[in-house]
């Protein structure tokens, strides 16, 4: 039998080396607009769908995560333990594809001028996540979709900045022999690459403008203290913030 051993692990690496070279632009100017945004005292909002709810996860609040991102995910899309059955996947998959549902969770939310919406959504398809987009735009404020183009969805086109994922169709990227179909989706990698590129290249440029951003920091680097310290930091750092994009009566109307 042929061994498979590493072969995921080689496709997948140099999916990420495509993505450095072709999409590094793309990165730079996501991490400026974001440093943009968290020194003017605004937030990234952060939003993807099915599966895609990972890197929004990545992204804050985790270990090396600190405050300006706001994470947002709906559980009745997201929910992928419970395969089959109540909230199983099924509906989760039919959830996202129903039109209208964006602005019910866009509703939720004041938007400053100043903020930013990342959308992720490796087919770019769904409902969901396109109307998210779209209306994060309607609403006035920069886009960026982080998607596989590729695969000709269209949330890309509501998005004022595009990171293009350059996954390979379908996502998967082994195929075994007498299996018709490939293994081993890449998007996931693909994806915590994006996110913490631009988390880093943010961080670099926020310090670069006097802007020191409290990061969640493991004990085990920083003592018990300073890590009890650093973690009431970033959360009440990010609760101040989400605090103001909590909807106040006027999320419906696009800002000025």
């Amino acid at each position: 039998m042929q061994s498979y051993a590493g072969a995921w692990t080689r496709a997948a690496l140099a999916s990420t080396d495509r993505l450095l070279e072709s999409q590094g632009d793309a990165l730079e100017t996501a991490a400026d607009w974001s440093a943009d945004t968290i020194a003017a005292d605004g937030l990234v909002h952060v939003f993807g769908s099915g599966h895609s709810r990972i890197p929004v996860e990545e992204m804050f609040p985790r270990y090396g995560s600190y405050p300006g991102f706001h994470p947002i995910v709906e559980l009745s899309t997201t929910f992928h333990t419970q395969v089959a059955g109540a909230n199983g996947m099924r509906q989760a998959m039919f959830i996202e594809r129903v039109p209208g549902l964006a602005e019910m969770v866009l509703r939720n939310y004041t938007f400053a001028g100043h903020d930013l919406y990342m959308g992720f959504s490796v087919g770019g398809s769904s409902a969901l996540p396109v109307e998210m987009m779209a209306g994060a735009r309607a609403r006035g404020i920069k886009t960026i979709a982080v998607t596989n183009l590729a695969m000709g969805g269209t949330m890309a086109a509501h998005a004022d900045l595009v990171v293009d994922l350059q996954a390979p169709p379908g996502d998967a990227a082994v195929d075994i022999d007498g299996l018709d179909t490939p293994v081993g989706p890449v998007s996931t990698l693909l994806y915590t690459v994006v996110v913490n590129e631009i988390k880093v290249r943010t961080a670099a440029r926020l310090v670069a403008r006097g802007c020191q951003p409290p990061v969640i920091t493991s004990a085990v680097r920083m003592g018990a203290e300073r890590s009890r310290e650093l973690f009431e930091a970033a959360f009440h750092e990010h609760a101040r913030r989400a605090s103001r994009a909590l909807d106040q009566g006027t999320s419906a109307a696009p800002v000025a």
